[in-house]
């Protein structure tokens, strides 16, 4: 079956079902950094620092704030550290990429491989973080309170798929797997710390009340503002924008990364 961007489905499966039976061998250990990363934040700034805020973030205890931003960063960093150390090592130095192109698929089809089980990856601990705010909720705090929160599992998809192709354009346009202390340190890093996950950013003294201005052309922020409308509400239609902003981002990139790649593997 042919995708747009003549892709086969089939050919890109097969390189998704590759990754999954590995995952599947190791996965204790995998997931084991990367889930308990935001969990770890949770716990330490939600309830730690939480105690000297308050109620005082718009009407929420700090833990309830910061807590939809942290299952979006869990998202983006299942979808990030697969789309970057991971297809470098398979393409650099396992020769993977090597072994795919001997077969009949293409550089396109492998490409959209890994983008699905980078989104994958993003889901797995997307939703595990998700099942542990739902635990928090039960033990009455107010974090997964609108009825939209059935929609969540939607909006780390289209997470974990836009950090899936960043990533991917990333890795396709490097040499030296150094160069990724650039991409976490300059880019995720800052990402983590100013997409108003840890504080609003409609502060008038923030930036000179430009921040949320500048936050809006960067996409985690746009994460964040979904996961927060879906999980507690009200919606309004700056939810829709951000979701348009993400699905746009991501159908830009989706006509790079085969081309990235395609360079890539011949130079």
């Amino acid at each position: 079956m042919k995708l747009p961007g003549d892709i086969s489905l089939t050919a890109a499966v097969s390189v998704w079902r590759r990754n999954m039976t590995e995952y599947g061998h190791t996965w204790m250990t995998n997931i084991l950094p990367n889930f308990f990363d935001p969990v770890l934040y949770l716990l330490g700034m939600g309830l730690g620092l939480g105690m000297f805020v308050g109620r005082g973030v718009n009407g929420l205890s700090y833990i309830e704030f910061i807590a939809p931003g942290l299952m979006a960063a869990s998202a983006m960093q299942g979808a990030s550290f697969e789309s970057t150390y991971n297809v470098f090592v398979k393409m650099n130095f396992a020769k993977l990429y090597d072994a795919y192109l001997a077969t009949p698929a293409q550089i396109q089809d492998v490409a959209f491989g890994e983008q699905l089980w980078a989104i994958s990856r993003g889901l797995i601990y997307g939703c595990a973080f998700f099942a542990v705010l739902l635990a928090f909720t039960a033990a009455g705090y107010r974090i997964i309170t609108s009825p939209w929160a059935v929609l969540l599992p939607f909006a780390m998809l289209l997470t974990a798929n836009m950090f899936a192709l960043i990533g991917l354009t990333f890795t396709a346009s490097i040499r030296n797997i150094n160069y990724y202390g650039f991409y976490y340190t300059l880019w995720l890093t800052p990402l983590f710390l100013f997409s108003g996950i840890f504080f609003p950013l409609d502060n008038p003294q923030m930036a000179g009340g430009h921040a949320e201005t500048i936050a809006w052309f960067t996409p985690l922020y746009h994460c964040v503002r979904l996961m927060r409308g879906l999980a507690q509400g009200p919606l309004d239609w700056t939810h829709g924008v951000s979701a348009l902003w993400i699905i746009a981002v991501s159908a830009l990139l989706a006509m790079v990364v085969p081309r990235r790649m395609r360079k890539r593997m011949v130079y």
